[in-house]
């Protein structure tokens, strides 16, 4: 009878669903409202509807809307659009964390709401909405534009963002707070996940899935890529992280396919049905006598995101050094909230952290920022001509005098290549290190759980972990190497910069070489550190372990060659994979 029941209510959540696109298109609004206000009228608050009042399915609902709204989200991130994100999105995006997330807070704290709600409510004001915006744009012919071009960057930025704050806001709500110790422990290991994730996921998913693409049958890959975002969700959910997260970051890996144009058109019916499915199941949870009773902190909420998101974003924008134009225009087309907010809200009643009230308030807020962007976005050329006619002479100069510096300030092409090479290489030192200790978690995790005891040596429990600990060290070997060679590349280049002849005289080339070696030691003691902390499960007793470290040591003299050529072949599959563009064979 239960599935006759969920069989049910789907069928009048897609068919009330169908009706509002209908509707809402003819009114030339936005679909996504006529979804919510569709789950509020036939939602169990409503009388005399109350169609659907079953909570296991309207969560049940929820959780594949979320699933496959971020996972689409991911698709359209790419990590090749992050790598041409500039450092401007990244000023603006510091400027919002630093003021959004506080302003929320003080406002929940205003009206007297718990400290969690609080918390919650300034993580759910400062994410924009990615789909909203980019709708906008398109439909009023913007999309070209330079203020629009960065609104492109920055949202990117913000999806970032929006992963970092649902893990934060997970940690959060298991300790009842968060010092700043802890956030950054928090932070740590979501970035070494990432980290390892991507890399692994860069090597594996898009070549299975061009693979499975060369057969021609669409079935076929549309249920293997749904496959690989469910599967990877329960992975991501089984570290402790959020479902949305695992979907966003698998969206973003299979974003990298060659065959990635297709899954798009393949995924795009099932992404609109269940995106669909999330909105009614917002708007199924939402309590119309709630809004009423919330709607002095709904109106609150409302012009906080307003004005807080014109202030950080166009002042953000605006010290990152666009012209005082583009910034107004900036902060007023970012002027609101979406589906971010609303993962946010699911991720704190999922945890039971967060009152019932805050999320038809983030939903109402949204609803209202919503109705509002294209106004905005239209209305921001004027307000800056006009602002700019009412501004004194001397504060334009002062203005525009500021941004001519910053422009003077760009490194020549020569300073530019350096600047370019030393970032390659430190990001080549962080993610080998990263990858380094993420083998000896993994193994460490491995012998905890049991996996690789061998029952022949149950009796001599140090040789078992000296046993798991050379599995982590042959493992992690290639990039031990690499990430000793680039340290090598960074020092040699560092010493060439930093050490002048003029003033180191006669002491130049000693100095060098002796800045050109410490750099690469010290970076292989930061690294056994790290390992020996993280991975203290497996560390054998101390003679052992000195045994095995001559022993790895010496192997690694004689196999150089062959774990700098492992290495040289992983990182081209990966370059590969990031710079080949999406086929139209497939």
């Amino acid at each position: 009878m239960h599935e006759l029941q969920f069989i049910q209510d789907l069928a009048v959540v897609l068919l009330v669903a169908g009706c509002t696109t209908v509707l809402f298109q003819r009114l030339r609004q936005p679909v996504v409202l006529g979804y919510i206000l569709a789950g509020v009228l036939i939602g169990p608050h409503t009388p005399p509807f109350k169609l659907i009042q079953d909570e296991q399915t309207i969560r049940t609902l929820s959780e594949l809307g979320v699933i496959l709204l971020l996972f689409s989200l991911g698709l359209e991130f790419s990590l090749k659009k992050l790598r041409q994100v500039g450092g401007k999105a990244l000023v603006v995006v510091c400027v919002e964390v630093l003021l959004l997330p506080w302003l929320g807070f003080e406002i929940g704290r205003l009206f007297g709401w718990r400290t969690m709600d609080a918390v919650f409510l300034g993580a759910m004001i400062t994410i924009s909405s990615t789909t909203i915006i980019m709708k906008a744009l398109d439909e009023l012919g913007l999309k070209q534009e330079r203020f629009a071009q960065q609104m492109f960057g920055l949202l990117i930025m913000e999806d970032i963002v929006a992963v970092v704050m649902m893990a934060l806001l997970t940690g959060i709500a298991s300790t009842g707070g968060v010092a700043a110790g802890d956030a950054a422990a928090i932070i740590g290991r979501l970035a070494l996940f990432m980290a390892v994730a991507l890399v692994a996921g860069l090597l594996l998913i898009p070549r299975l899935l061009d693979y499975v693409a060369h057969f021609g049958r669409h079935d076929v890959l549309l249920v293997t890529v749904l496959g690989v975002c469910f599967g990877f969700c329960l992975l991501v959910a089984g570290m402790g992280y959020s479902v949305a997260l695992g979907a966003f970051m698998i969206g973003a890996i299979v974003a990298e396919a060659r065959c990635a144009g297709r899954i798009e058109q393949l995924v795009e019916p099932v992404r609109d049905m269940f995106s669909a499915i999330f909105f009614v199941a917002i708007g199924l949870m939402i309590d119309p006598q709630v809004l009423v009773q919330y709607a002095l902190p709904i109106l609150a909420v409302t012009l906080a995101v307003l004005l807080g998101k014109v202030v950080a974003c166009g002042f953000g924008a605006f010290v990152a050094g666009n012209d005082g134009r583009t910034a107004l225009r900036i902060g007023m087309g970012m002027a609101q909230i979406g589906e971010f907010s609303f993962v946010i809200a699911t991720l704190g009643l999922g945890l039971g952290v967060i009152s019932r009230f805050l999320y038809p308030v983030a939903v109402a807020v949204s609803v209202l920022t919503t109705f509002l962007t294209p106004y905005l976005i239209r209305a921001s050329a004027p307000a800056a001509d006009v602002l700019a006619r009412a501004m004194p002479a001397g504060a334009r100069g002062m203005f525009a005098a500021y941004t001519a510096w910053l422009d003077s300030l760009r490194l020549n092409e020569e300073g530019a290549a350096v600047a370019k090479m030393i970032r390659r290489l430190l990001w080549h030192v962080a993610i080998n290190a990263m990858l380094v200790v993420a083998v000896f978690i993994a193994v460490a995790f491995l012998y905890r759980r049991g996996y690789l005891h061998l029952d022949a040596l149950d009796a001599r429990a140090g040789l078992q972990r000296a046993l798991a600990w050379s599995l982590a060290a042959l493992l992690a070997l290639p990039m031990i190497v690499a990430a000793y060679r680039k340290a090598d590349a960074l020092g040699l280049l560092l010493a060439e910069l930093g050490i002048r002849e003029r003033f180191a005289g006669a002491r130049t080339y000693p100095l060098r070489r002796a800045l050109a070696k410490l750099i690469p030691l010290a970076t292989l003691l930061a690294l056994a550190l790290l390992v020996g902390v993280l991975g203290s499960a497996i560390l054998p007793p101390r003679q052992v372990l000195l045994a095995l470290l001559l022993v790895f040591a010496v192997a690694t003299w004689f196999l150089w060659r062959g774990l700098v050529a492992v290495h040289a072949r992983l990182q081209a599959a990966i370059k590969e994979t990031l710079e080949t563009p999406r086929s139209e064979e497939f």
